[in-house]
């Protein structure tokens, strides 16, 4: 969830450094005369806190591991006055349900139902916004990375999980709750039909065939990065990835698609593969200009890390406008 906030830049995130268990910190001179606007890309593992400007330069960031609520939240609030969140979820996103900014059913039990921007809302008393991470991550690759000018975008990410961000029509897409991309049901390559789904809760899920923990458990390697160039993990892993995005392309048909995360990150010949595999699984069905440049289409990241914070950024701005 992107819960950015703002606080003028006269006002020194430093003075707020000192006191949250940082690491990581990195600072340069903040804008002159610019609103100083914070985020929060909150993960299950660490949070990544930073302040920056609407123009996408952060000016200082940092990062504490992710602890129950009663340590991580003051600690947080402590290290800056104003800013902004993108954190992990199931989460609420919809303004007008009594469970908006509320982390749902995570199974980092000590979070779930946490009014997470309520919290940080009156630890620093600014006007926030708020989305998912990916949603963050999404909109900070809109705004200033991969798919800059572009009515239309999706942002994958396979790392832990698998999850998306959409973009379209000049805004993150939303429903009933948010995309749970990573949750859609993927027929099985033939040969895999007996590896056990990692998802505790469905069978063949693209989340639970294809995320590192599954990629861990299919080939008992202690991380995902070990089969970088072993050909049967590329050849399977993008095969999975393909059949996902396939399906994102053919329902949201966005105008590029930005994958990202630890597993494709840590694997550069998978990228490749996955767009030979998307060709080939499309088999001619949609004939346009994009497919035709699939290197142009199917793209990495292009905010070296950042795109989740400077999501988060985005929505701190956006919030500054509508306050």
């Amino acid at each position: 969830m992107n819960q950015p906030t703002t606080r003028q830049s006269s006002e020194r995130a430093a003075d707020q450094a000192t006191a949250a268990p940082a690491i990581d910190q990195a600072a340069v001179a903040p804008a002159a005369d610019r609103p100083l606007i914070g985020a929060i890309e909150a993960g299950g593992t660490k949070m990544v806190l930073a302040c920056g400007c609407a123009d996408g330069t952060i000016t200082e960031h940092a990062s504490i591991p992710t602890q129950d609520p009663a340590q991580t939240v003051p600690a947080m609030i402590e290290w800056f006055a104003n800013k902004g969140i993108a954190a992990f979820g199931p989460t609420g996103v919809n303004p007008s349900l009594s469970t908006y900014g509320h982390i749902l059913q995570t199974p980092k039990m000590a979070w779930r139902n946490y009014d997470f921007l309520g919290a940080m809302s009156r630890g620093l008393n600014v006007p926030c916004g708020y989305d998912t991470d990916v949603n963050g991550a999404c909109l900070g690759e809109v705004m200033y990375g991969a798919a800059k000018g572009l009515d239309s975008a999706m942002y994958i990410t396979v790392g832990t999980g698998i999850g998306a961000g959409i973009y379209a029509g000049g805004q993150l897409i939303h429903g009933m709750l948010h995309p749970e991309a990573g949750h859609i049901t993927l027929p099985r390559v033939p040969g895999d039909q007996d590896f056990e789904c990692v998802c505790p809760t469905h069978d063949s899920c693209f989340e639970g065939l294809a995320a590192g923990p599954a990629v861990v458990k299919r080939y008992g390697v202690e991380r995902a990065s070990d089969m970088a160039d072993d050909e049967g993990f590329l050849e399977l892993e993008g095969i999975y990835i393909a059949q996902g995005i396939l399906n994102y392309l053919y329902v949201a048909s966005p105008q590029r698609i930005i994958l990202g995360g630890g597993v494709p990150d840590h694997a550069p010949k998978l990228m490749d593969r996955v767009r030979s595999k998307v060709l080939q699984l499309n088999n001619g069905y949609i004939s346009t200009p994009e497919l035709d440049d699939i290197d142009s289409y199917i793209v990495p990241p292009a905010c070296d890390g950042n795109q989740g914070v400077l999501g988060a950024i985005a929505l701190g701005a956006q919030a500054l406008q509508q306050a």
